[in-house]
Formats: structure tokens, sequence, C-alpha cells
């Protein structure tokens, strides 16, 4: 009889333009790993796909789906709203599936305290810390996607979401998107090779 591992729910946080998402995707491409689709009440950016970027959702919208239970995590970022459904995630670690998630501190938080023991088993929770902030703001600035306002408020609310750092399992401090790829797919093999996601299959 042969075992089988259970899927691995792996968190991915950082402040914006510390590379978290370029992680995501990266390991995404690489690896057997579903990257989940977030819903999202903030706009649409030029060359992003509705379904394939963001589920991007009104107000009401978003409303509607937290009444009706469908989040596993949802909070409140830089004025816009983010949610995970639950249709994203616990399907698939039911069937072994390994899933990425991109999320803020806050949802992080949500998981974490999350008393789903099919969540909680799962957790691998990794903060990707800029260099600097001065690294920080280059990157930031460079993206061109946000006015001068948005990108003050980002760079205040990044002051905050650094110091959450100490909270997750796993840290890696940024250097180049070679080298924190490489930095992440390491934690996630090693956690593909805990004893306690081991199982033999039911009879």
């Amino acid at each position: 009889m042969s075992l089988h591992r259970t899927g691995i729910l792996c968190v991915v946080s950082g402040p914006s333009g510390s590379g978290k998402t370029t992680v995501c995707r990266g390991a995404s491409e690489r690896t057997p790993l579903y990257y989940t689709v977030s819903c999202t009440t903030r706009n649409q950016r030029p060359g992003e796909v509705h379904g394939q970027d963001y589920f991007f959702l009104s107000d009401d919208e978003f409303q509607e789906r937290i009444e009706a239970g469908d989040f596993l995590e949802h909070a409140l970022v830089h004025g816009r709203r983010y949610g995970t459904l639950k249709s994203e995630v616990l399907p698939r670690l039911t069937n072994g599936e390994d899933v990425i998630m991109d999320l803020d501190p806050q949802g992080a938080a949500q998981l974490r305290a999350c008393t789903d023991m099919a969540i909680r088993h799962s957790l691998v929770d990794v903060f990707i810390l800029p260099g600097s902030i001065e690294e920080l703001r280059a990157r930031l600035t460079g993206r061109r996607s946000e006015s001068d306002a948005e990108l003050q408020l980002r760079l205040l609310n990044a002051l905050d979401e650094m110091q959450h750092w100490p909270t997750y399992a796993y840290t890696i401090v940024s250097r180049s998107k070679h080298e924190d790829l490489t930095h992440f797919l390491a934690i996630l093999e090693a956690e593909r090779h805990r004893s306690s996601r081991l199982r033999f299959p039911a009879t």
C-alpha cells in the first residue's frame, strides 16, 4: 500500500513591489502548483484579464459573496476589497494538489486563525521582504501603474506590512527575481517532504 501526500496551501505575502506576484507566477510555471485567482474591487489595469489575473467585482457583488459565505478569506487593502473564494482552494487540497496564494498580512492572519483542519494542516506561509525602502520605492515608481497619491499610499502601507514578517514561518529577503524564486522553490520542495503530509489511502 503506497503513501500519498496531502496538498499544500502556500501563502505568499509582502508589500506591493516586493516581487511576491512574480514569485507566485514563476513557481506555478516551474512546478505543479495552482495559483489562485483572487477577487478584487480595485480597477482593472491595462492588460489584465478578468478570471485570469483577478475576478473583478463591484462593491455590491463582493458584499453579496461575503454574505453567501463564499470567501475563505477577505480583507480591505489600500481602500479596495480582496478575497479568495473557497471554491478556488478547498477542492484542490482535498485532491492532493498544491495551491499558492498571494495574500496581504490580514488575509494570511485569517488563514492562520482558520478552524478548518484541512487548512491548518496544509498551510505554509512565506514573506517576501524588500531589501530596503529605497529599493521598494524604485520598483513601484518603475511600474508606472498608479498615480502619485496611490504610490504614496502604497509606500505608507508597505512600512506597516513589512512589520509582519516575524509572524511567518519563512522570510525571503528579496535580491533578484532569480534568487527569490530559487529560495522559494527550495522551501516548497522541503515542505513537500514533510512526514506529517504523508497518508495511507483510505481502505
